[in-house]
């Protein structure tokens, strides 16, 4: 008899932003990361803030990763790539895996300067403006160099290098994309970027302006389907990527929160930032709208910006969806299998069992 796979993501940590998120209700939600558990497999979507902690009070060894996919470089998303493969190094096994890392390439060139810039700024880096997945793994791993240098020539231990291997995706040429001219183009198709007998990974552009590129991913099984949106504005491409998908894990940004926290400021900064958070990212309407155009069986809200906009202002959104609605705390449990129909996440107290039936 087959065992059943058991897929369901685990919400490593549902806050978003390039910050520690402060005042009433702070300290609850982690940095934006997502687990992929299939099997005895575990596959990571983003690396934010307190991702390895997580990991491991969510009883899933850095050992079981097989891969690490990065749908954008935001810090937010990839702040604690680096102690992932560091500290991830005392607990791999001696027959360990290499765990691939997967994620944006060199996007080539800079982004326009804001509009609203009275005199351009200059570039950081700009030798090297905007490395990509496998630059910023190596130079990360470079800055370590002198803790890495110790461990490995005084105390015999393994290298990240040896375990761990960055890539970049390569976009494919026939969909029209350009950083700047394209970043996002229309009707685009997805596209296979990962695959093994467990999970195939496809991968489309979203709408993250200036960044680019930014993906969304969706891991199929052959019991179920996942679909992450990464950070995107309403966005077509990403209806066609979970078309029909059991779950949709989509961002969502309160609105009212950003005209609070920038609307009486009378800078140049602040005006920027709401052009920012208004073109980049969606609401929780906007959500609901893009899980029903792709009829999604289930939809989850996460990388939720601010952090500590209490649950019933998210929840309030969910009457108007027809499936399954979650807004999950740190460390959840969302099945995605095509045969789960409850419309909660996995009880708190279920938990435990589960890690230990893995």
């Amino acid at each position: 008899m087959k065992t059943s796979l058991n897929p369901h993501v685990v919400t490593l940590g549902t806050a978003g932003g390039p910050r520690w998120w402060t005042g009433e209700n702070a300290g609850r939600r982690s940095g934006i990361a997502t687990a992929v558990v299939v099997g005895d497999a575990v596959y990571l979507v983003d690396a934010g803030s307190g991702v390895g902690r997580q990991l491991m009070k969510a009883g899933l060894p850095i050992s079981s990763l097989r891969g690490i996919f990065l749908t954008h470089l935001h810090s937010d998303h990839t702040i604690d790539l680096a102690s992932l493969a560091i500290f991830g190094m005392f607990t791999l096994k001696q027959d360990q895996h290499t765990i691939r890392i997967v994620g944006p390439g060199n996007r080539g060139e800079l982004p326009p300067a804001s509009p609203r810039a009275t005199t351009p700024p200059s570039p950081v880096f700009p030798d090297l403006p905007t490395p990509g997945t496998r630059e910023m793994f190596h130079h990360l791993m470079q800055a370590y160099g002198t803790d890495l240098n110790d461990r490995v020539i005084d105390a015999l231990r393994p290298s990240p290098l040896d375990y761990f291997a960055a890539e970049d995706i390569a976009v494919p040429a026939s969909s029209g994309y350009h950083p700047n001219v394209n970043p996002t183009p229309a009707g685009m198709e997805p596209f296979e970027i990962y695959r093994d007998e467990l999970v195939t990974v496809t991968a489309t552009l979203v709408e993250h302006p200036p960044i680019a590129p930014a993906f969304a991913f969706r891991f199929d099984t052959e019991e179920g389907s996942v679909t992450i949106s990464g950070d995107t504005a309403p966005c077509d491409n990403l209806v066609r990527l979970a078309r029909g998908t059991d779950l949709l894990l989509h961002e969502a940004i309160d609105f009212d929160w950003v005209e609070r926290a920038y609307g009486s400021i009378d800078t140049d900064e602040a005006r920027a930032s709401i052009d920012h958070h208004r073109r980049s990212h969606s609401s929780p309407q906007d959500a609901i709208r893009i899980a029903r155009q792709a009829g999604a069986a289930r939809l989850a809200l996460h990388h939720l910006v601010p952090g500590t906009t209490p649950d019933a202002v998210w929840r309030a959104h969910g009457t108007s969806f027809e499936g399954g609605f979650h807004i999950p705390d740190d460390l959840d449990i969302i099945p995605f299998s095509s045969r789960y129909s409850g419309a909660d996440p996995v009880a708190a107290a279920d938990k435990h069992e589960m890690a230990v039936a893995r």
